[in-house]
């Protein structure tokens, strides 16, 4: 046997366990991007909610979902796809992401409660 007809699997082929998606798949995304832009546009323009933070919730809501899609859609991003490790990598950043987003909110609100003068505070200032 000929070392020119011996085929050595390096794992730099098509059948990496990646989903590939074809202009349906690539459709199907776009059009739930869409869509999952529209909905928070509409409902913050016409005020749909009497409460702002009602609305707040519902758009970072819809904003997660529409991140899902594109990981899936875009980013062919699932739990089979490179033996897990992607779903592992998007577990950790996700931890990473909430640990800084809340650290950074509970710094901010503690730091607006607790040096910001009140307004009856200004009032007695000469």
């Amino acid at each position: 046997m000929s070392a020119h007809t011996e085929h050595h699997d390096d794992g730099h082929g098509h059948d990496d366990g990646a989903s590939h998606s074809t202009l349906k798949g690539y459709m199907t995304g776009f059009v739930l991007a869409a869509i999952l832009t529209a909905i928070p546009f509409w409902l913050v323009m016409t005020g749909q909610f009497e409460k702002s933070s009602t609305t707040a919730a519902v758009v970072l809501g819809l904003a997660a979902v529409q991140m899902i899609v594109h990981m899936i859609y875009f980013l062919h991003m699932d739990a089979k796809s490179q033996g897990g490790w992607n779903m592992l990598a998007l577990i950790f950043t996700l931890v990473m992401v909430v640990i800084t987003l809340s650290g950074s909110i509970w710094v901010m609100y503690h730091l607006d409660h607790n040096m910001m003068p009140s307004m009856m505070d200004v009032k007695s200032l000469p």
